[in-house]
């Protein structure tokens, strides 16, 4: 149908050789439908009921807040889903509730039991709890939507920003490039941590801020690649030939250079987010990321560290880091081995 936007021939080769990839055409699979799953984590780790009934009424604690005067309380706060199952005003009138497969919040501590946390894996904490008895399950499944959200924005984010400058770079060239050359060599000196620390002592320590000065950095080195793709077509006989016939220089940037620049930086957008994951884990763990009570692989790594009696804190967090950054390379090598024209000749 006209109007419609179909993939090009080449995009469509592209797909077909990475499918022929098994190990990375499974991973990327697994990993994008474990994001899609950590996207509803409030229904599959919430210590806050999917539905709830109570005197004749229909309650869905999960989606929306309900004051503890709705259940028979006294406070207008939020009530505690798990005490109140097991209040006796609760049970008279004929209360039930249904909680998600994993009953327990990512920030909430579960204090109930007469031994001090942190606690073994047992069949109420599938992975065990933390030092102060925050189910690690709970926080490992969180802390995954929270990494992957912040790789995926500083992925697209420092895409946008090296793709532009870059190019503006590559095709300007002279005193253009020269200037914006020194410029970035420049901020590119300065200590990416030291920058982290002062803004978040100025304005606190959030996703953004950590987002935007990441973000900050993380660009320079796709610059580079796109400034020396446009250096190298801008002079081409298809590019020339363009000016010649009177193209103006957003015609021939947009449709002429950079579809035929973007193959290089696509294929470092996965190690892009490799590299966003471990910068937010390594901050966590320093203390430099995520303000608490956040979900934080980091955090947890953090708690292992230092308290090696309980090797399941760790070994949790340890595990979740080593598979997705895994999952996420075998990606990578496999974009790159298909943008490669040396290794088409296998997948034909």
């Amino acid at each position: 149908m006209e109007g419609t936007l179909t993939p090009s021939p080449l995009a469509r080769d592209r797909w077909r050789r990475f499918r022929r990839i098994p190990r990375a055409h499974r991973s990327l699979w697994i990993l994008g439908g474990a994001f899609v799953l950590s996207l509803f984590s409030d229904l599959i780790a919430n210590d806050r009921p999917l539905y709830l009934a109570y005197g004749g009424r229909h309650f869905f604690p999960a989606f929306k807040f309900y004051p503890e005067t709705s259940f028979g309380g006294r406070y207008g706060t939020e009530p505690d889903y798990h005490a109140l199952r097991e209040s006796p005003a609760f049970r008279a009138g004929r209360g039930w509730m249904l909680f998600p497969p994993i009953p327990y919040g990512p920030i909430r501590s579960n204090l109930d039991r007469p031994d001090p946390p942190p606690h073994a894996p047992s069949w109420g904490h599938w992975l065990g709890t933390d030092s102060i008895g925050r189910d690690v399950l709970s926080r490992l499944i969180h802390g995954f939507r929270v990494c992957m959200l912040f790789a995926l924005a500083l992925v697209a984010v420092s895409a946008v920003l090296g793709i532009v400058i870059g190019g503006v770079q590559g095709y300007a060239g002279g005193r253009v490039d020269i200037t914006l050359q020194r410029l970035i060599e420049i901020w590119a000196a300065l200590p990416f941590l030291y920058v982290l620390i002062l803004l978040g002592s100025i304005y606190g320590r959030s996703f953004s801020i950590l987002l935007c000065v990441t973000a900050a950095f993380q660009w320079i080195g796709l610059s580079y690649y796109m400034r020396g793709e446009f250096y190298r077509l801008r002079d081409q006989t298809f590019v020339v030939a363009s000016r010649a016939l009177g193209a103006g220089h957003g015609r021939i940037i947009f449709q002429q250079i950079l579809p035929n620049a973007l193959g290089p930086v696509i294929t470092i957008l996965p190690f892009t987010l490799i590299a966003g994951i471990g910068t937010l884990t390594a901050l966590d763990f320093l203390g430099f990321g995520l303000p608490p009570p956040s979900p934080s692989w980091g955090e947890l790594l953090q708690q292992g560290l230092k308290q090696l009696y309980c090797p399941w804190i760790a070994f949790s967090a340890v595990a979740a880091l080593f598979t997705t950054l895994m999952l996420a390379s075998f990606i990578g090598e496999g974009v790159r081995e298909v943008f490669d024209p040396r290794s088409k000749s296998r997948y034909d």
